[in-house]
């Protein structure tokens, strides 16, 4: 009994030291730094630009939660990332802005851009250049490669920005879906990806992405005449050698001629022409 009892007290005196000890080692206050960081001066500009006037947030930083962790993605270099979007605001906002009004944007945009660094690879071989989702958020891929000097490249990438606002609009206030499905109803295609570009504009399409489904026919029509000059245009159409192509295309382009008039009283032409102009100024700055 007098072991027991021994035992007892030495547990009892052993729980009384690791408690008085954890009392000592226990931090006097947090370990933890809740300090928000010193903004960067990129960070700066991204706030006066973006965030204050139109509340869009710029993500350029590494961010597992805002891409697809089962590509082979990166953050872009911290120099591109300025003249990236200075090429969106010049080209996209401005253009916006001054044929819409300076509240369009600020009422109908993404709230949320992600760049990333490198390219969007899918397993069918295609490239992913952006993403639009659920109105809120758009990512850009391939930031690293871009040359504001570069007419063609400056073009590739305002399409996509172009192509993924249009989506954007259309859950906003949607195009005629019945009128547009009775053009080219059997030109839509699964597999795109294998189709010429000269072989589905000979079947009343201005890309072989825009034979997907009717949602990417209209983003692809409207952001092809935006990125494109009147007489580019033209050539486009002239190209088009079959006359039932050409008047679907034709057809296509009045459509959303009308729904941008409609839905949101802006003269589109008036917008290309503006996007053009912004362009040129990007290119010969």
């Amino acid at each position: 009994m007098k072991i027991v009892k021994i035992y007892k007290t030495v547990m009892i005196a052993g729980v009384l030291l690791l408690a008085s000890c954890a009392q000592e080692t226990q931090p006097k206050e947090s370990q933890f730094d809740f300090s928000a960081p010193a903004k960067t001066d990129l960070d700066k500009w991204i706030g006066t630009t973006f965030l204050d006037p139109y509340n869009i947030n710029v993500y350029y930083e590494w961010n597992q939660n805002l891409v697809d962790n089962s590509k082979y993605l990166y953050p872009p270099q911290g120099a591109k990332v300025q003249p990236a979007m200075e090429v969106v605001k010049k080209i996209w906002i401005d253009s916006y802005t001054t044929i819409g009004g300076v509240n369009f944007v600020k009422k109908i945009a993404p709230r949320e851009f992600v760049l990333v660094g490198g390219v969007n690879l899918n397993t069918n071989n295609t490239v992913t250049l952006g993403l639009a989702e659920g109105g809120q958020k758009i990512t850009l891929f391939q930031v690293d490669y871009l040359n504001k000097k570069d007419r063609a490249w400056v073009t590739e990438f305002i399409h996509t920005i172009q192509h993924e606002y249009v989506h954007i609009l259309n859950q906003t206030k949607p195009f005629d879906e019945q009128a547009w499905s009775k053009l080219t109803p059997s030109g839509y295609t699964s597999s795109w990806y294998t189709e010429a570009t000269a072989t589905s504009r000979s079947l009343g399409f201005v890309t072989s992405y825009a034979r997907l489904n009717i949602y990417e026919d209209f983003a692809e029509t409207a952001s092809t005449i935006l990125t494109s000059s009147k007489a580019e245009w033209d050539a486009l159409l002239a190209g088009v050698t079959d006359a039932t192509a050409k008047a679907n295309i034709k057809a296509k382009e009045a459509l959303v001629v009308k729904y941008y008039k409609d839905a949101f009283n802006m003269d589109f032409y008036a917008l290309r022409d503006e996007a053009q102009k912004n362009t040129d100024a990007v290119i010969n700055n």
